[in-house]
């Protein structure tokens, strides 16, 4: 294994875990987080600029577009001709797409890859990468990715990945909604739950959010629901991908109605009642609760 010189910037819930990972499998990693925080392995410095000098790579792992933009503005200037810049966040396709053409016009080399599997998945260096760019920056970065993760697909140009994340997390709310509405029907008909995901996840109501991350506490594989519905994934960030997904389909006049609709029940759920903090399969106790609504 060659080893690099990494810039980090934002190690939180899910950046500290891949960074501790990657400083365990051997590489160099400086890490920066406006927080006050330290990881295992990583050497802290005091901007992002700082941990961008020298480094062979920068990842980033960021809340949304206009954060990603500043921090671009902060350490494209600080790299290297040929060095990769690799963002993991998720965040809109054309914050991806106008810092990719910031660091070519600098001769840097971009990918965006936002990531699914959670913190668990960050943990335990099983995420799936969906990334957007050139083919080099893709094969700079696969060995990282390989240290990280258990997956990475080359979904195609900057933003790609971004596009190709959105996709995913509008099939993964619309689909956990159901889900949970469906549980919370077979309640009020009798049918036990586990009865019920015998029935459904090996038939055709079978799905990612059904069979690997059941909603039902005590049915099913572990999973948030069994930790009295600690994320996980919150719903507040379900919320935001949802909201990405919206922005994206008006730009580029998709008919989502799906899509309007999960986003709506879940800015319904975090804002105006107790979901703010919670997994986003915690759905399944706020419709068990509920009645019919006209």
């Amino acid at each position: 294994m060659t080893t690099r010189n990494i810039g980090f910037v934002g190690l939180g819930n899910m950046g500290a875990p891949m960074a501790i990972n990657l400083a365990k499998a051997g590489h160099k990693v400086a890490g920066f987080d406006t927080a006050d925080i330290t990881a295992e392995g990583v050497h802290m410095v005091a901007s992002a600029a700082e941990a961008a000098q020298d480094a062979d790579v920068v990842i980033s792992m960021l809340p949304n577009g206009d954060i990603l933009r500043k921090v671009a503005s902060e350490v494209l200037p600080a790299m290297q001709p040929g060095a990769l810049f690799l963002d993991c966040s998720t965040v809109d396709v054309e914050s991806a797409r106008a810092v990719a053409e910031k660091a070519t016009a600098r001769g840097l080399l971009f990918v965006d890859a936002p990531v699914s599997g959670g913190i668990g998945g960050a943990a335990g260096g099983t995420l799936t990468f969906m990334a957007g760019g050139t083919a080099e920056g893709f094969e700079k970065a696969r060995p990282l990715f390989d240290i990280m993760g258990q997956k990475a697909v080359h979904c195609g140009d900057a933003g790609a990945g971004q596009a190709a994340k959105i996709c995913n997390n509008m099939i993964l709310g619309a689909t956990m909604i159901a889900t949970c509405e469906a549980f919370a029907l077979a309640d009020k008909l009798g049918l036990d739950r586990q009865k019920m995901f015998d029935v459904v996840s090996t038939s055709s109501g079978y799905s990612w959010s059904m069979n690997a991350y059941c909603p039902a506490p005590g049915v099913g594989p572990e999973s948030p629901a069994d930790n009295d519905y600690l994320p996980g994934f919150a719903a507040e960030l379900m919320l935001k991908d949802l909201g990405l997904s919206q922005q994206a389909a008006e730009a580029v006049d998709a008919d989502t109605p799906m899509g309007a609709l999960a986003q709506a029940l879940y800015a319904q759920f975090v804002q105006q009642e107790d979901g703010r903090g919670k997994d986003f399969s915690a759905m399944l106790p706020r419709f068990a609760g509920r009645g019919r609504q006209t």
